[in-house]
Order: C-alpha cells, then sequence, then structure tokens
C-alpha cells in the first residue's frame, strides 16, 4: 500500500507531505484547487515523463517520493533480477533538474523509467474519469478478460513467445530474400569466379611482368652497348685493360724507388683486378642477353591480361582481384550454406507456429469459460449501481490466424434498457453509464489483479443522486480488501472514506499555491455540507453531512 507522499517544488506545490492509511481514502476540493496536482505528481513515481515545465522555481530541483508498504507481495526477485535492494519499506523518488533531466530512483538505487513502470504496475492503478474511453481498446478489454480468468501470467508467456515467431519469421524472410537475389545472380557469379579462378593470380605477378617486358623491350640496346663496353675495355690496341696492366707493370718496376709510388702500385693492381672481373661478368652477361620477341609478346598478353581483369572489376591490383575472387567464392558457398540455414529456420518457425496456435487455442477456452461468469458478475453490480435492467456479455470471435492477443477478438456488449438489443459499450453507454460499467469492470477484477492500491480519479463522473450511493458503497466494499485513493466530487462518495484529505489553494508571497489537509470529524462533516449545497453552509446542510457521514 502507498504509505506516504512527499513533494517538493511541483506546479503549485512548495512542500507537501500526506501520510495515508489503508482502507478508503477520499480528496476531495473545489475545481481548480489542485486535485490533478496530486494525480501528476504521483504519475511522476508511476514512471511518467516530466519537463522543467512541473518546475514552481526554476533555480530548484523538483522531487517526489512516495513510501509502499511491499511485505506482503513477495517481490524479493524483481529486486535481485534488476539488482536492487530489497526493503519493506520501500521508496520510490524522481528528481526533475532545472535543465530537463530526470532520474528515478528504487531504495537510493538508480533505475530507469521502464524498470520503475514495471515496479510500480505491481503496486498501483489511477484509473482517471478519461480513461472510460478504453473500452474502445481492444487490447484493454481482452486485458479484463485474461486478468479475470486468471491467465495473464500466460498471455503474456504467449505473446513473447509469439514476438519471437514474428522475429523469426521476419529473419526467414529475408533469408529466402537474399538467397534469391544470390540465385538471380549465380550465372555470374559462376563466370566471373572461374575466369578469375583460370587466371591463376599470383600476387606479386604484375610487378614482376613489368620488370621482365622493360628488360625484353631492350634486348636489342642492351646487347649493342655491352659488346661495346666490351671492345673498349678489352679488345684493340686502345683496351683500358691491357693498359691498366701496363702501367701497374712500369710503377710496379720503379715502386721500390719512392714509397708514394708504392701506394699507386698497389691501387693499380686492385684497380686492375676490379676492371678484369667487369670485363668477365660482362661478357658474361653479354652472352646470356638474347632477344626473343615471341617470350616479349607472350608476356606483354599476360600482362594486357591482368590489367583488363582489373579494369573490368574495377581494382588497381592483382591483390584486389584476389579479394574479389574470394568474394565470388564465399558468395557461391553461401548458396549451399544458407540453404541449410533457411530448411532449419522454417522449421523453428513451423514448430513455434503449431505450438502457439495450440496455445491460443487453450487460451481462447479459458477466456470462453471465464466470460460467463464475468457476465454474470458485471450484471450483479451494474445492477447494484442502479441499472436495473442492464445487460452485458463478452462477445469472443475466433480466427484462424494468430495475433498479439491470440486468436481472439474481444468486445464487450451492453445495453441499459429492456427490449433493446446489445451493442459495443462505446456506442449505446451515456457518460454516467460508463464510470458505472467502469467501476463495475474494475471491482470485478481488483480481486484477481491483487493490486494492493487503486486511484480513481474523478470516476464519479455524471453520477448523482441514488446512484451516487450506490458507487460509494461499491468503492466502500472494495477498499476492504485493499487501498482506495478517490478523487471525487460527490459528498455521498466522501462520505464513505475511512480518511479525508481537502485540496485547497490560497496566496501565498502574492502567489497562488496548492495545499493538502486532513480533515477531522467535525472538518469532514462541513466539507460535505459544502459539496451537498455550496458555501455558506446552514445548520440543515450540516446537519444532513452529519447523517450522511455516519449513516
Amino acid at each position: 500500500m502507498l504509505c506516504s507522499l512527499q513533494i517538493e517544488n511541483y506546479a503549485l506545490i512548495r512542500s507537501l507531505q500526506i501520510s495515508f492509511e489503508k482502507g478508503m481514502t477520499v480528496i476531495t476540493g473545489e475545481t481548480g484547487a489542485g486535485k490533478s496536482i496530486l494525480m501528476g505528481a504521483l504519475s511522476l513515481i508511476l514512471g511518467n515523463r516530466a519537463d522543467t515545465g512541473v518546475l514552481l522555481d526554476h533555480e530548484k530541483k523538483c522531487v517526489v517520493e512516495a513510501v509502499f508498504d511491499i511485505s506482503a507481495l513477495s517481490l524479493e526477485p524483481f529486486f535481485e533480477e534488476n539488482d536492487v535492494d530489497y526493503q519493506p519499506s520501500t521508496i520510490i523518488r524522481r528528481e526533475i533538474a532545472s535543465n530537463g533531466k530526470s532520474r528515478a530512483f528504487l531504495n537510493d538505487t538508480p533505475v530507469n523509467l521502464n524498470v520503475l513502470k514495471a515496479f510500480t504496475s505491481q503496486l498501483i492503478d489511477i484509473h482517471s474519469q478519461h480513461q472510460n474511453l478504453l473500452f474502445q481498446n481492444s487490447d484493454f478489454r481482452v486485458n479484463v478478460i485474461d486478468e479475470f480468468a486468471g491467465i495473464r501470467p500466460r498471455v503474456q508467456a504467449y505473446q513473447t513467445a509469439y514476438a519471437e515467431l514474428l522475429r523469426k519469421e521476419k529473419e526467414l524472410a529475408e533469408m529466402r530474400e537474399a538467397r534469391q537475389l544470390l540465385l538471380e545472380k549465380k550465372d555470374y557469379l559462376e563466370f566471373v569466379y572461374k575466369e578469375l579462378s583460370e587466371a591463376n593470380l599470383q600476387p606479386n605477378e604484375q610487378e614482376e611482368l613489368e620488370q621482365e617486358i622493360e628488360f625484353l623491350s631492350h634486348t636489342e640496346s642492351i646487347k649493342s652497348n655491352l659488346f661495346q663496353s666490351l671492345h673498349l675495355l678489352s679488345d684493340g690496341d686502345a683496351s683500358v685493360v691491357e693498359a691498366l696492366r701496363e702501367v701497374k707493370n712500369l710503377c710496379a718496376s720503379i715502386s721500390p724507388y719512392h714509397s708514394d709510388i708504392e701506394e699507386l702500385t698497389r691501387r693499380l693492381d686492385s684497380s686492375y683486378i676490379e676492371v678484369k672481373d667487369i670485363v668477365d661478368e660482362m661478357s658474361s652477361l653479354n652472352d646470356k642477353v638474347e632477344y626473343h620477341p615471341e617470350v616479349l609478346e607472350a608476356k606483354q598478353q599476360r600482362l594486357s591480361r591482368l590489367y583488363d581483369l582489373q579494369q573490368k572489376h574495377h581494382v588497381d591490383s592483382i591483390p584486389e582481384l584476389i579479394q574479389r575472387m574470394n568474394a565470388f567464392k564465399d558468395e557461391l558457398d553461401t548458396l549451399v550454406s544458407d540453404e541449410e540455414k533457411i530448411e532449419n529456420a522454417a522449421v523453428s518457425c513451423k514448430d513455434l507456429r503449431e505450438t502457439l496456435i495450440k496455445e491460443a487455442k487453450d487460451i481462447s477456452l479459458s477466456r470462453q469459460t471465464a466470460a460467463t461468469s464475468f457476465d454474470e458478475k458485471i450484471i450483479q453490480k451494474i445492477t447494484q449501481l442502479g441499472i436495473p435492467h442492464g445487460q452485458f456479455h463478452v462477445s469472443l470471435r475466433t480466427s484462424t490466424e494468430l495475433q498479439k492477443n491470440g486468436i481472439d477478438r474481444v468486445d464487450f456488449l451492453f445495453t441499459a434498457n429492456l427490449g433493446f438489443p446489445l451493442a459495443e459499450i462505446e456506442k449505446v453507454a451515456s457518460g454516467g453509464e460508463m464510470s458505472r460499467l467502469m467501476l463495475a469492470v474494475k471491482s470485478t477484477i481488483s480481486d484477481q489483479a491483487m493490486l494492493p492500491t487503486i486511484v480513481f480519479d474523478e470516476i464519479d463522473a455524471g453520477i448523482s443522486g441514488e446512484v451516487a450511493g450506490k458507487m460509494a458503497d461499491t468503492m466502500h466494499e472494495m477498499s476492504e480488501r485493499r487501498q482506495l485513493l478517490v478523487i471525487t466530487h460527490l459528498p455521498q462518495i466522501a462520505a464513505k472514506g475511512h480518511s479525508h484529505f481537502m485540496v485547497y489553494k490560497q496566496m501565498e508571497e502574492g502567489q497562488s499555491r496548492t495545499f493538502v489537509q486532513s480533515l477531522d470529524q467535525q472538518g469532514r462533516v462541513e466539507e460535505i455540507a459544502k459539496m451537498m449545497s455550496g458555501t455558506p453552509t446552514t445548520e440543515a446542510t450540516l446537519q444532513a453531512a452529519r447523517e450522511l457521514l455516519y449513516s
């Protein structure tokens, strides 16, 4: 249950703390006093988003803190799963900074809003008059029946599996589409792979070919120059080798007479040996160099082929060609491996779909069984709420196609008058009838939902007179099994509360501020009297309020 709510710097509230008791707590106040502000602050605790517009003083942060007693709810697994310390008296805090950033805490541990929503959804349910429109929502209608039938966990498990089926079927469709695209270009892939494979590509071949072609293209000039060089070095009267030999011998004969000549002789000897060695190597190279036009042509054709392949595949080197070839091979291999993957994925989808069809049919049977009992309970409650001839029926229509909620479409049919056919609630119910129907639904499923706290925010819209008293009795009965917070404008409902808060507005420092006051018995009498006849109150209205309060 909700034990307390503390609000700082929110809307028209500077600072406020409210303590709540078990049973039925009513909250009243004039229109515009700020009852909706309390609901807005409470909605922050439930994980709703907020912005800096909620700040009263934009220089300070807004803080809303609630304390819940969860000792009877067996929620320890939730805390373990989310790595939060469990406390029987759990504190939830929201902070809104002046820059718009929001933080949420569960027992002083920071949590994201999804965790906060998942947690508080097990603690409290807020229903406002605008939520009567939920009757138009197919998911709401299904959820109501599932709550009543006690199969919500089972349906949630189905929904998780159904989402998994949709994901798997999407993946399967994408795999098939990708395979079809590959099949459409299979012939091309096989052709280009074969073309590149048969080219026998070698990583360094291009550079080697270019060097060899450069050499073969100049063999004639190489041969000619080598021949002339050999002639100058070793042939004829002007032979460099012979001249060096003679100079070396001449110097050697006179080297004993001068040390410098001895050094020159050694250097001439080295030069003679080096030139002689050059002549020998040059002669050998000259013998090897031959002009082979057929070899040159073959290598030029090979290099041209490599250039053509590079241009065709928009690359600049043989290693890149090899990469392309390997990529084509991978795509061809994928055609083979994907076929097996697709077959396995198709079997998995088929098995899961069959399992879900069976589960959806079982869920549908549970809904059909619960629907009859639900009809009876709603008719009984709306009769008590002043619709004596009202009829209600849960219409279940099954289909062969799986949907998020199974195979059922759920409609709530209603008529308030004898002799009139049943029709969808949203088409035939008045505002007051909508409110009573929603209260009947909420009270019927509240035991199954096991929510410790329910908030009714002016659910009594369009209600008055005797019907208001009957609605008050229904709420009071509900509060015997759980905490009920009721924002109301009806004195009949206000009188049924175990405790009573009045919301009012007054000026403070030249600005309007919202305050909340806990009323004692005399205060309740005066507030209920004002609700009955306005102000000023008379002794007659005060007495009527006492009778209503103590009846």
